[in-house]
């Protein structure tokens, strides 16, 4: 009995120790108040400190509105904090002599093409993992959001995105060129990239709960439901991430994540186990394309890198649909740090910053006053996005439905088809992509507004024009769905005769 007591007490001791100047305790004080303070339904926080867990515990709900606490081992898609999983991958397999970081991405993808012929063919795998290559930011989502085309498909279609910027002269985040990478993955080593990272990198540091795609959920407990903020908090279920994975398919719990920060905060010993070299960090964590004009600021490989107190931060985010998640780690300090919530908003970035600035011995001062003051003017940037534009009054459609129906092409895109259901409803259909079916009514002129069949979290109004030549024949399509993500101006469909 007493040697049980004892090790109840030394494991509290493990949780509850504090932070350089900040305990334990506070810190679950202060999550609380981010909580209420943000009007986000739950998250979890997860610390870890010289390869000693410090915390890893859930605040709020799984789901608004019900009784379903969050602890250390609820699952929550981590989205882009995956890109980390892809590019250690890669490196692992650079190190092993199984493949070149430098060699031309069409060594491994002959199909791989970009906007220019010399950019397609000069591309390399390093570039892939740093965001370099031409492309502006978030440029091409629209073509993998909620498609049922796999990678290739998607990745034969990336050479019709515009140049934004020279190639490797500038910076443009993209995710085509991580799902890119998880198709090299697959061509190196014929494993697609999640059988890959299962057999590599979950199951033998013990991420047991770590999904690679949202189907195993349904038998799970503990899960954490997507909300959409900006619609009171809407719950709502997984998105289905199958072709972006190895962009952002990943779910995990704070108790998992701790494991990998643990393994990248100490990859000698991660060497040791077998599990990738230690010279992995040395690449993913080194400045490869820099951000900003004054302030260090920089793109490693699947990682973000910038300064902040003396110390090197080594950092990344992640937006799902209705979930929002940040990993923080100071490598010299042996802290890495992890915030997994079910809400859309800076919470996560939050509370990374509070625990970070604390262990920086930084002035916490107000932060979450000031985080809070940010949030509001995000949230009313974000709601001017939704707010429906007044549309000209006494107008009336001057196309009939037989003008406007018919299939319309885009080479980006592909197919998009606009057909008439019940009642002689226009309805409005995206090529592999289901789960973006609308229906048009008319808005004003020859614009129709898009009435989508299901919620969606990055957009909500958005309307479609007809183009018409000087004959008033519909030509095609010309979209505006605000958002600063899923870019639908991108595509310019032409009706097919």
């Amino acid at each position: 009995m007493i040697k049980f007591i004892l090790s109840f007490i030394l494991a509290s001791l493990t949780t509850f120790i504090g932070l350089s100047g900040q305990s334990a305790i506070d810190l679950r004080s202060a999550a609380q108040e981010a909580l209420k303070a943000f009007d986000t339904p739950g998250f979890a926080v997860g610390v870890i400190k010289d390869g000693e867990v410090v915390l890893s515990e859930g605040f709020g709900t799984r789901t608004v509105g019900k009784n379903e606490s969050v602890d250390g081992n609820t699952l929550f898609a981590i989205a882009s904090n995956s890109k980390a999983f892809i590019s250690t991958a890669i490196t692992k397999l650079h190190i092993e002599g199984k493949l070149n970081l430098d060699d031309p991405v069409q060594k491994y993808l002959p199909y791989f093409e970009l906007y220019d012929e010399y950019v397609s063919s000069h591309t390399t795998v390093r570039d892939l993992l740093c965001h370099r290559v031409g492309l502006g930011t978030y440029s091409g989502d629209a073509l993998w959001y909620k498609t049922e085309k796999s990678a290739q498909e998607i990745i034969k279609q990336i050479k019709y995105l515009p140049q934004a910027y020279e190639w490797r002269a500038g910076y443009g985040y993209t995710n085509l060129m991580f799902i890119t990478a998880g198709e090299v993955i697959r061509s190196v080593t014929g494993m697609s990239w999640d059988a890959y990272v299962q057999s590599n990198f979950l199951i033998p540091l013990g991420m047991s709960r770590t999904q690679t795609a949202v189907g195993p959920l349904k038998a799970m407990s503990n899960v954490a439901s997507p909300h959409i903020t900006h619609r009171g908090n809407l719950a709502t279920g997984m998105a289905q991430w199958n072709t972006p994975g190895a962009a952002g398919g990943i779910i995990s719990s704070t108790s998992d994540m701790l494991l990998w920060l643990k393994a990248q905060l100490h990859p000698e010993d991660a060497e040791t186990r077998g599990i990738f070299p230690a010279k992995v960090k040395y690449q993913t964590m080194k400045p490869h394309t820099p951000i900003g004009n004054f302030d260090f600021y920089s793109a490693g490989l699947g990682w973000f890198l910038y300064r902040k107190g003396g110390q090197a931060i080594v950092t990344h985010g992640g937006g799902y649909d209705g979930m929002y998640s940040r990993v923080i780690m100071i490598p010299e300090m042996n802290v890495g740090i992890v915030v997994l919530t079910n809400s859309m908003t800076g919470l996560s970035s939050a509370v990374g910053n509070y625990i970070r600035d604390s262990y920086l011995g930084l002035d916490t001062e107000g932060w979450l006053k000031k985080a809070t003051t940010s949030e509001a003017k995000s949230r009313e940037k974000w709601q001017s996005k939704f707010t429906k534009l007044t549309p000209q009054k006494m107008t009336s459609a001057s196309l009939t439905s037989a003008d406007m129906i018919g299939d319309y092409h885009d080479p980006l895109y592909g197919h998009i088809s606009i057909s008439t259901g019940s009642n002689n409803v226009l309805q409005l259909q995206f090529e592999g992509a289901p789960e973006l079916s609308a229906t048009l009514t008319h808005y004003h002129f020859d614009t129709y507004e898009i009435d989508w069949n299901q919620e969606h979290a990055w957009f909500d109004f958005g309307t479609v024009q007809f183009l018409m030549n000087n004959n008033r024949k519909v030509t095609g399509l010309q979209f505006d769905v605000p958002n600063d993500d899923i870019f639908f101006d991108e595509i310019h469909p032409v009706k097919v005769d």
